[in-house]
């Protein structure tokens, strides 16, 4: 199972794909907010999204898983 993990601090702005999605790499996954700018999480590669483990209005550090994908 691979992992999608957050490259920088922030809060769950909104989530893009749902448990069960396809997603292709360079999907995004989620949008988090840091310092007033949207930035999206993308997948790294092909799969489908087994679980998400954040909330909209979640606070994610660096490194914190947000998805996992099979």
């Amino acid at each position: 199972m691979k992992q999608v993990v957050a490259n920088m601090a922030g809060s769950v702005w909104k989530i893009v794909a749902k448990e069960g999605d396809q997603v292709s790499k360079g999907d995004d996954i989620v949008i988090l907010e840091s310092m007033k700018m949207e930035i999206p999480i993308s997948a790294e590669e092909d799969g489908t999204v087994k679980a998400l483990k954040v909330n909209e209005g979640d606070f994610v550090n660096e490194g914190d898983v947000i998805a996992e994908l099979e």
